[in-house]
């Protein structure tokens, strides 16, 4: 490569160094998405300006991330952020890369709960991308989240930060959760761990190698104990007719549907995802 790449000639270097990781569609994905974080241009302006000049230093960064790239490392790590629900938020090793399944719950919850001040907690913080999209977008909302990595809490802390909203983040582990002090809510929200041990094998390499396993996995023998400790939490911490929404594995829907029923909670919601999977669940504490 010599001091005149273009932006096509960068996407074809790109691409070649890439192809035996990744399927064709994908790494001209993966090109696009880096030339938009180097360049600062959109994909259209990268489209319509093929034929510009890269800078050699600009060439030796892109040259750097593809690198990386081969090391089937996730590109959001690569780069250290990821857009979602319209916001961009930094990750790391420490906090799952945020998913468009997760958006679909954002959205729902964002959708039916117009009335302003309401009081949230969200459970497994993670990058923060739930509680800092929902305190962004339901106005005068009084958001908290809790998390039993303090690494991801300073992550989440520094994404609230930089996307200009209030959240109190708790260094907590919900399983123990009867040993703090909790307020009551009008939501309580979580995307827990909920992959069994047993689905491993059906994962992405780059999943597995570089994402926290203890966001993640849970064991065989228990794959709702995160559902169900939150759900009896939420009896005692949900104000009456609060609404607790929860992304779930696809294969426990009737499960978690029963779980719900034999805690008392009424007019239960099995959701679909744009994939038509049963992705998240929604309840209502009774009056």
């Amino acid at each position: 490569m010599t001091p005149s790449n273009t932006i096509q000639s960068t996407i074809n270097y790109i691409k070649k160094e890439l192809e035996e990781l990744y399927h064709a569609r994908e790494t001209e994905s993966l090109a696009y998405l880096l030339l938009e974080y180097v360049l600062k241009y959109s994909k259209t302006q990268i489209q319509l300006n093929k034929a510009e000049k890269i800078s050699p230093e600009l060439f030796q960064q892109i040259k750097y991330y593809t690198q990386e790239l081969t090391k089937n490392i996730p590109i959001q790590y690569v780069l250290g952020e990821t857009e979602f629900y319209d916001l961009t938020f930094k990750v790391n090793k420490h906090t799952l890369i945020p998913r468009p399944e997760t958006e679909e719950l954002v959205h729902a919850i964002i959708n039916e709960n117009r009335q302003e001040g309401l009081q949230i907690l969200d459970i497994g913080t993670g990058s923060g991308c739930i509680p800092i999209s929902l305190a962004k977008n339901l106005k005068n909302a009084r958001v908290s989240s809790a998390d039993i990595s303090a690494e991801a809490i300073e992550k989440a802390k520094e994404n609230a930060e930089l996307n200009q909203v209030d959240v109190h983040f708790f260094h907590r582990d919900i399983l123990n959760w009867k040993n703090f002090d909790w307020d009551n809510f009008d939501i309580i929200v979580s995307n827990p761990p909920y992959v069994t041990e047993a689905e491993k094998n059906q994962m992405e390499k780059n999943v597995l190698d570089h994402e926290p396993h203890s966001a993640l996995f849970v064991t065989d023998h228990d794959p709702l104990i995160f559902y169900r400790t939150i759900a009896e939490m939420a009896l005692l911490h949900l104000k009456k007719g609060g609404r607790l929404y929860f992304e779930i594995n696809e294969s426990l829907g009737n499960e978690m549907i029963a779980l719900l029923e034999q805690k008392g909670f009424s007019s239960i919601r099995l959701r679909l995802d744009i994939n038509g999977k049963n992705r998240m669940v929604s309840a209502i504490k009774p009056h």
